[in-house]
């Protein structure tokens, strides 16, 4: 097959997975709601989505240098420089001692003049915590649709059904799967080159957990599997590359999301309660459901104002809360679903074999026996792991 149609087909098999890490929630179809609602389920047939999908991934290719090129360059400003070489180093960890895919990936890099990659457009009913799913050839159905120019994207937001639950968000990087890496693989990108030293790291060991292992049609398993590996390997990093600066800075940082993490956890599940609890509207035409779910999202706000003022008014989740619906909870629960089961996973293997190679393998062979099971039985298997998990916490 010529190189061009193959980069062709390439990339339109990739197309469902624009949203990269920052994905729907891969929740199944849960049926009508009371309302009539329900989350819908549609292959994309718009020509013009996979052109711009196309065009737009070639785009950030072409932009893309080696990194030894950027390196060279006296024309590289010394902070970006820094970072490269901070970067091969994480590159380099990630393969040595995560046992990750040692390939092309972020051995370039592109600066794209924006702020994100693509832009995803996320969707759910208004009374239900799941996501509108759009189906693509080989990357099978996902609860968004990235887009590589934000104009684009919130169009496409606004054709969607009225009454819905609709957000748009930037994305930072996505993963080709290590299917590109003959055209030179993912480029690290001016998106998050200059994140704090330990997230860039765990940044980069997500993405390439994705290239380890991903089962098509299957979010909370993949976006779970993949955020244990940066858990994982982030604590490693930390502790044996990390400078004490680094460390200090993670661990601010992560306080905060941690503390954001469980607002986010907390609210979903009453938000959840309400949609199954509250009766849809009544003979005096009032809708309990609407009225619950106002007051969930106005403490939600309420509780958001009470962190920001222990953070010392830390403004970084701002632009989240300000869309924050049904869609966005829903993006949120694919990265910490699974994620105890994957942990409770590798710290067997590490108990059985030592922290090492050997542990990590183990892991992976798990992880991919798992992923080899019909999803039911594989999701059951992975809550079951995490009750192991949280057992042994309360303990």
């Amino acid at each position: 097959m010529k190189r061009p149609l193959a980069l062709l087909l390439c990339v339109v098999g990739l197309l469902g997975l624009l949203g990269g890490c920052a994905a729907g929630s891969g929740m199944a179809s849960g049926g009508t709601g009371a309302d009539g609602h329900s989350p819908s389920r549609s292959w994309v047939l718009d020509p013009g989505y996979y052109a711009q999908s196309v065009q737009g991934h070639l785009g950030l290719m072409r932009a893309s240098r080696r990194l030894d090129s950027w390196l060279q360059d006296p024309d590289t400003p010394e902070r970006l420089r820094q970072r490269l070489l901070r970067a091969q180093e994480i590159r380099a960890f990630a393969s040595s001692h995560l046992m990750l895919p040692r390939n092309a990936s972020y051995t370039r890099y592109a600066d794209l003049g924006r702020r994100a990659v693509v832009w995803n457009v996320v969707a759910a009913p208004p009374y239900q915590l799941e996501l509108a799913q759009w189906c693509f050839p080989f990357a099978g159905c996902v609860g968004y649709r990235g887009y590589y120019s934000e104009e684009a994207a919130r169009q496409f937001a606004a054709s969607l059904p009225p009454g819905s639950d609709v957000a748009v968000y930037p994305v930072p990087a996505y993963s080709t799967l290590g299917w590109l890496n003959w055209l030179g693989g993912d480029p690290l990108l001016n998106t998050f080159i200059h994140y704090p030293e330990v997230e860039l790291a765990r940044l980069l060991f997500h993405e390439l957990a994705h290239q380890k292992l991903f089962v098509p049609g299957d979010t909370a398993f993949n976006e779970s599997f993949a955020s244990a590996v940066e858990d994982l390997g982030g604590e490693l990093w930390m502790r044996e590359r990390a400078s004490p600066e680094a460390r200090a800075e993670f661990f601010t940082f992560d306080a905060r999301r941690n503390a954001f993490r469980q607002l986010m956890r907390s609210t979903r599940a009453e938000l959840q309660a309400v949609y199954t609890q509250s009766t849809p509207a009544s003979a005096d035409g009032t809708d309990a459901r609407a009225q619950g779910k106002a007051e969930v999202m106005a403490r939600f706000h309420q509780r958001y104002q009470a962190l920001k003022t222990s953070w010392g008014g830390f403004a970084g989740y701002d632009a989240w809360v300000s869309q924050a619906n049904n869609a966005l909870f829903a993006v949120h629960a694919a990265y910490d679903e699974f994620v105890p089961a994957f942990v409770a996973l590798y710290r067997r293997a590490a108990a059985e074999y030592g922290e090492g190679d050997a542990a990590w393998q183990a892991f992976y062979a798990e992880a991919t026996e798992l992923s080899h099971r019909p999803k039911a039985e594989r999701h059951e298997a992975l809550r079951a792991l995490a009750a192991t998990q949280q057992a042994g916490v309360a303990r």
